[in-house]
């Protein structure tokens, strides 16, 4: 069966977290399907590695080296995306961390660094990219990066992470109403455990990510963990314009893990 992919020529993105494993993703498919696209990352080695591989295949890319730390940062990547490329229609929040500690030992600065990486990151990067999209007064798309666990709870820690995630289903609803009658679209990607540098501890075949994996896999009807191209269908979804009427809502792309 021949397909063909979702089309996003014209279109103007913002990606926050661009080097990590889901904005890497985000990138290589708005680049695929005709984006011009503004990448924004804090290290800034990975960013100018992947800018000029982008580059090179002849995509239009715009690098900013900040995480949405501040209103600053976050004016900076909307103000470099508007020179580069006149305007702004598209924005992935996949910025975000996570820290791990039982609460009676966790360190407030740890918590705090998770909720402002997840939540404050996230709403200031809508903050400045809502700004624009109003000013041009032509609608637009936000996907936002949550998880399975914003909705369950977990066992090992995740005092921070859990609430964060939390916020974030809560933000993309707030916003979804805030911003409708601006023709501005708002959801949330929401994925179990997917590959990347955080956790390729799970996919190792021996020791206890072999355990915590197969504990895991029990709870995932189709059977295995993610990927980070797992989350492309649905994220450029969201943001094509076959998703005009999608609002406010929370996609899990999470192999079935939410639906037992």
């Amino acid at each position: 069966m021949s397909w063909e992919p979702l089309d996003l020529s014209g279109r103007c993105a913002l990606v926050t977290g661009a080097t990590g494993a889901l904005g890497e993703a985000a990138a290589r498919a708005l680049v695929a399907r005709g984006a011009r696209v503004t990448l924004a990352a804090g290290s800034s080695g990975p960013l100018e590695e992947l800018g000029a591989e982008l580059r090179d295949g002849g995509a239009d890319v715009e690098l900013v080296a900040r995480r949405p730390d501040s209103e600053e940062d976050t004016d900076a990547m909307v103000a470099a995306a508007v020179r580069a490329h006149g305007r702004l229609d598209l924005l992935v929040t996949a910025a975000g961390t996570n820290r791990v500690h039982a609460i009676e030992e966790f360190p407030v600065d740890d918590w705090e660094t998770v909720m402002d990486a997840n939540v404050r990151g996230s709403w200031l990067a809508c903050r400045s990219a809502g700004r624009q999209m109003i000013e041009q007064g032509e609608g637009g798309r936000a996907v936002l990066v949550s998880s399975t666990r914003g909705r369950l709870g977990h066992p090992a820690g995740y005092s921070a992470y859990c609430p964060s995630k939390a916020a974030i289903d809560g933000l993309t609803k707030t916003l979804a109403c805030e911003w409708g009658r601006h023709g501005i679209t708002v959801n949330a990607i929401a994925p179990t455990v997917f590959r990347s540098a955080l956790t390729a501890w799970m996919y190792e075949e021996e020791g206890r990510g072999r355990e915590v994996r197969e504990a895991m896999l029990a709870r995932i009807p189709l059977g295995r963990l993610g990927e980070p191209d797992d989350m492309v269908g649905p994220l450029v979804f969201l943001l094509s314009e076959e998703a005009r009427f999608v609002t406010g809502q929370i996609l899990y792309v999470d192999g079935g893990y939410t639906a037992g």
